[in-house]
């Protein structure tokens, strides 16, 4: 258990830089995205939140289906420290979500004129951050470790196959929400410089997630440490 804190401390050590240059890297990118890309024709200013909403809403699905992937593997092979990171990669994800849900209705206010509507996007991915909101709630309820990790695990698995379904519902659905201008099979439908402001963020806030679950990761699994030794 000893190599497993020292690698938990240097997790989080890595996770504090990687968080730093990542912040940093947010502030860049607004500064990219107010001086230096136009506004998009028709919303004008209001799709300046687009890069902040994409990336958000990209980290908190990627963080979701990461959660599903070792869960999964923790039912297999029975590795805490899989579970340490399923539970560290969803509460990144729920942060993230936040910001998306959030961001939507902002975004949204000035070109659909309304706070939010009940679109298949928007109500599915509600349903996401809840069904992990009742992902904590059930770590918080059960006391064991094992069965802990192993009921949180079928719920993490099931959070992660909704993931393609919310990406699928603005094909499946008559929606409000636009469908994607980047993630296109005739490929990305932004102007050059718009998608280099998008790509740029959508790394910055990749490598914020990787801060983050990092830093997570690690104090999970001292926690554990520590549950161990009271038991």
């Amino acid at each position: 258990m000893s190599l497993d804190l020292a690698a938990a401390d240097r997790a989080i050590a890595r996770g504090r830089v990687l968080t730093l240059l990542a912040l940093a890297g947010v502030v860049a990118v607004y500064v990219l995205a107010l001086q230096f890309t136009p506004p998009e024709r028709l919303q004008g200013l209001a799709q300046k939140i687009f890069y902040l909403h994409v990336p958000a809403a990209w980290s908190g699905l990627m963080a979701f289906v990461l959660v599903g992937i070792t869960s999964a593997l923790f039912l297999w092979l029975k590795e805490p420290r899989l579970d340490a990171f399923a539970e560290a990669s969803a509460e990144v994800g729920l942060m993230f979500s936040v910001i998306m849900l959030t961001t939507g209705p902002i975004w949204g206010k000035p070109i659909w004129g309304t706070w939010w509507t009940w679109d298949a996007r928007l109500t599915f991915t509600l349903f996401e951050f809840l069904l992990f909101c009742g992902y904590f709630a059930l770590r918080s309820a059960v006391r064991e470790r094992e069965e802990r990790a192993k009921f949180s695990a079928v719920v993490g698995i099931m959070g992660m196959l909704l993931v393609p379904f919310i990406h699928l519902t603005v094909y499946l659905f008559n929606t409000t929400h636009p469908q994607p201008v980047v993630a296109r099979v005739d490929g990305p439908a932004l102007p050059g410089v718009m998608l280099r402001t998008f790509l740029i963020s959508l790394g910055t806030f990749t490598l914020l997630y990787l801060g983050f679950v990092m830093q997570r990761y690690g104090i999970a699994i001292r926690t554990a440490h520590q549950e161990a030794l009271d038991a």
